[in-house]
């Protein structure tokens, strides 16, 4: 095609992609092959906690290289030893697995599980590996992580599923209690769903479930790809509700933008023996390095509250916007935020602000009913109100 001086049918069809090659990122901001600017509110899917290229990774990336990139994970590097004492120090949790994606980091808090349960037998001696999920989750594309996922249709894809998943209801804890058999293990959760359209697990929920849970000694594993390190205005969303899981998995902004994942959990769960779980690339010091480096950026003074601050601003923004153009609402915690739209306008939404110029705007729709923003947690209040001044635009020239 024209816009690549590359055959861009090399490339493994997979989704569809719009006619431009980006070349360029900073902060906010994109830049395509033709020059155009982007204002980004994708962020790669939340990925970009501290916007594109920040000088943070760059110099983490460039010291580290000039150093080691992996020695193997058979042997300690100093990035991964200092990020997992980072992580463990500001959090529940004892032990941490690094992993290249949240895939894989759900697959291992699956594993570990599964392990547990099988030395922790029930009382009439039954093998615990029963995992309850969700209805409308999302916890990966693995033929185990899609299983426990609860999105419609990826039962079939490529079925058979792997067994021993079962679908509860969000916020509904008599739905979860009502699955619990001498065979389950864990409850497995995202704090948010976020590619459900951004729907967010009560406080009183998840309270409730930390004490069904502990009732009947099965684990509750936080699912954080999203919503973890600031995403939600605290480091982890599961901080907000005032419990403590047993399990949970970053993935996304704990890389900043690079392939880093980690799966945590507290001691008492931490029964893989040598040769149970590994990877070959699992904690590099070229990542590690990168995860540290932007671990150490959120967790700087007042970083946490302007990632608050900024989230209840583009809320009260999103509002607004729904008072002016008669929309449905908005809902969300922190930074991972999603614009009810009240008709099935998304996708023309996207296009449109893609389009638009001489600036375009990058905007996300999970569902045709509703955009979800997942900005960087140092987007700035003026990013937020051209944001909003755009989408503005957009939606009244969809009016006419």
């Amino acid at each position: 095609m024209e816009f690549s001086q590359y055959p861009v049918n090399a490339l493994l069809y997979i989704t569809n992609r719009p006619e431009l090659v980006f070349t360029e990122g900073d902060g906010m901001w994109l830049t395509d092959h033709n020059g155009k600017r982007y204002l980004d509110y994708l962020q790669g899917w939340a990925v970009n906690c501290l916007g594109h290229s920040p000088k943070c990774i760059q110099d983490a990336l460039a010291a580290q290289s000039k150093k080691l990139i992996n020695p193997s994970p058979a042997f300690y590097n100093e990035p991964s030893i200092a990020l997992a004492a980072l992580l463990t120090e500001n959090s529940c949790f004892d032990r941490v697995f690094f992993a290249n994606s949240g895939a894989e980091a759900n697959e291992s808090a699956i594993k570990l599980a599964r392990k547990w349960g099988k030395l922790n037998q029930s009382a009439a001696g039954e093998n615990r590996y029963e995992i309850i999920t969700f209805d409308h989750s999302f916890h990966g594309r693995t033929l185990a992580t899609m299983s426990a996922s609860g999105k419609a249709g990826w039962d079939t894809i490529y079925a058979p599923q792997v067994p021993g998943f079962f679908k509860a209801t969000l916020n509904d804890i008599a739905s979860v209690e009502k699955l619990i058999t001498g065979k389950t293990v864990a409850v497995m959760l995202e704090p948010v769903q976020g590619e459900a359209g951004v729907l967010p697990a009560t406080r009183a929920f998840m309270q409730a479930l930390r004490a069904l849970t502990k009732k009947h000694n099965i684990l509750l594993i936080t699912d954080e790809v999203q919503t973890g390190m600031g995403r939600c205005g605290e480091l982890f969303a599961y901080q907000l509700s005032g419990i403590e899981p047993d399990i949970m998995t970053l993935g996304k902004g704990i890389g900043g933008g690079v392939p880093l994942a980690a799966m945590l959990c507290r001691e008492e769960i931490a029964c893989f023996e040598p040769g149970d779980q590994g990877g070959t690339y699992n904690g590099n010091p070229l990542m590690a390095a990168v995860g540290l480096a932007v671990a150490q950026a959120l967790l700087a003074p007042g970083f946490m509250q302007s990632v608050k601050d900024k989230g209840e601003y583009l809320s009260k923004a999103l509002l607004k916007l729904t008072a002016q153009h008669g929309l449905a609402g908005e809902r969300g915690d922190g930074l991972l935020r999603a614009l009810k739209l009240g008709s099935d306008i998304g996708p023309q939404i996207v296009e449109k602000a893609r389009d638009m110029g001489p600036v375009g705007l990058l905007l996300n729709s999970p569902r045709p009913d509703l955009l979800r923003f997942m900005p960087a947690l140092n987007v700035t209040i003026e990013e937020i109100d051209q944001m909003i001044a755009m989408l503005s635009d957009v939606l009244a020239q969809l009016k006419k």
